[in-house]
């Protein structure tokens, strides 16, 4: 056998080790004392009167108001209403959140909002912020040295190219990235950062614009591609072309896979259904999963985002059939060109799984039922309601089981109205009772 032989099949023995050792490693039950007893949901009023709120719920599986509002914090003053409450970040002291605006530029309002959950069932409003240069909010990775990046789908007016907007410990504007903008339609969506060896990735999904204000025969605008960025540098090194060119893929999400030494990253396309392997090195994506296994005759099956367990064994994704129904999958991805299904939930008519989060012990998935209404703008094309309940899934390795006992829906528990709620997050609250 070759030296280069060698060496490529100790790697991939060696991936395959570490990713069955992760599995193995997961602890049976969680330390009760230790796990999250708090779930923050960002979320908005569907009539679009009452100011956008951050709901505080009752997470302790043990308290008999486990899935209950414990109070919900509005935002305030002239940017409080009609905001389309989008994804969420959560700094990297977990102490800070951060809430993205979707739709705040088309009322001309701040589009990214910072809360101190230093105490989370108590969060209090820092600042709010109206980047010149970027437009409708969209995801968020925390920096280990504080503040973070957030990927902004659209310019100034709405329509690409899109930017990488960064804050600071302090979370001040610092600028938009990159320098140098592409010029074949950068509308970043999902993003990743891996700090340790100095890589992100984001993934391009739509022209924003063109699906807010369609005319003249104009057609929505979906992307397919992945840029590698140097961290360091806040420079694109490479572009990956994802599925067709001539049928975008609509690649909404991207995420690393934790542990792999190849630096590889999982996206799906939106449009085409497959799920993508994407070598980040080499600059080159392939399909390694088909969603049509799920297709339905009345609906597009749209993959929508994704969560990767710390192992890197195990990819959650969201199906929405368009706000029609929906699923969420549980992918086994020890052998990441070749996933297998592990477990499939369908949460029946008039769904939509949209928005994923893990809990730290990664015993519960949760998933918030509400994707996109765009009926702030005249000629909004994406109405996919959902049924704005909170799913919560006890998760092991073989399994996904939806938790009866957690039963929250915001149609009926808001006492503002029935509301969409949209991102979420998940904290250890220890301190001040409620």
């Amino acid at each position: 056998m070759n030296s280069t032989c060698a060496v490529t099949n100790t790697m991939r023995a060696l991936t395959c080790a570490s990713f069955l050792f992760g599995l193995a490693a997961a602890p049976a039950f969680a330390d009760e004392e230790r796990e999250e007893n708090t779930l923050l949901i960002w979320a908005g009023d569907q009539a679009r009167v009452k100011p956008d709120f951050i709901a505080v719920i009752d997470f302790d599986r043990r308290s008999p108001g486990y899935g209950k509002v414990l109070r919900t914090v509005p935002l305030v003053g002239a940017s409080a209403v009609g905001n389309e409450p989008h994804h969420v970040g959560v700094s990297s002291d977990g102490r800070t959140l951060a809430l993205g605006g979707l739709l705040s530029i088309l009322r001309g309002h701040d589009q990214v909002f910072f809360f101190d959950v230093t105490n989370p069932r108590k969060p209090q409003f820092i600042r709010s912020d109206k980047p010149a240069d970027a437009s409708i909010t969209d995801e968020f990775a925390p920096l280990s040295t504080g503040g973070f990046l957030a990927t902004f789908m659209g310019g100034p007016q709405g329509s690409q190219p899109g930017r990488v907007v960064e804050y600071d410990a302090d979370l001040n504007y610092i600028r938009a990235w990159p320098a140098e903008l592409p010029a074949d339609g950068f509308n970043p969506h999902g993003i990743a950062v891996d700090e340790t060896h100095n890589l992100m990735v984001t993934s391009d999904f739509i022209c924003p614009l063109l699906t807010l204000h369609v005319h003249n025969g104009d057609q929505v605008e979906l992307r397919g591609s992945i840029r590698v960025w140097d961290l360091a540098q806040r420079a694109i090194t490479k572009t990956v072309v994802v599925g067709d060119p001539a049928h975008p893929a609509g690649t909404i999400d991207v995420h690393l896979i934790p542990h792999d030494p190849l630096l590889r990253a999982f996206t799906a396309g939106m449009a085409d259904n497959r799920l993508y392997l994407v070598d980040t090195q080499e600059g080159v994506a392939r399909a390694v999963f088909n969603f049509d296994v799920f297709a339905s005759p009345t609906a597009p099956v749209w993959p929508q985002l994704m969560r990767i367990n710390k192992a890197g064994t195990r990819l959650f994704i969201s199906l929405n059939y368009a706000g029609s129904g929906g699923k969420i999958v549980m992918l086994d991805i020890r052998r990441p060109e070749r996933p297998a299904v592990v477990s499939v939930v369908d949460l029946g008519p008039g769904s939509g799984p949209h928005y994923l989060r893990l809990t730290a012990d990664e015993e519960r998935l949760i998933v918030s039922d509400y994707f996109l209404v765009e009926d702030l703008a005249p000629g909004g094309v994406v109405r996919a309601e959902g049924d704005h309940k909170i799913h919560v899934f006890n998760v092991d390795s073989h399994r996904l089981e939806l938790d009866p006992r957690f039963d929250l829906d915001f149609n009926r528990d808001i006492g503002t109205g029935p509301a969409r709620p949209h991102g979420m997050a998940v904290f250890r609250e220890s301190g001040e009772d409620f």
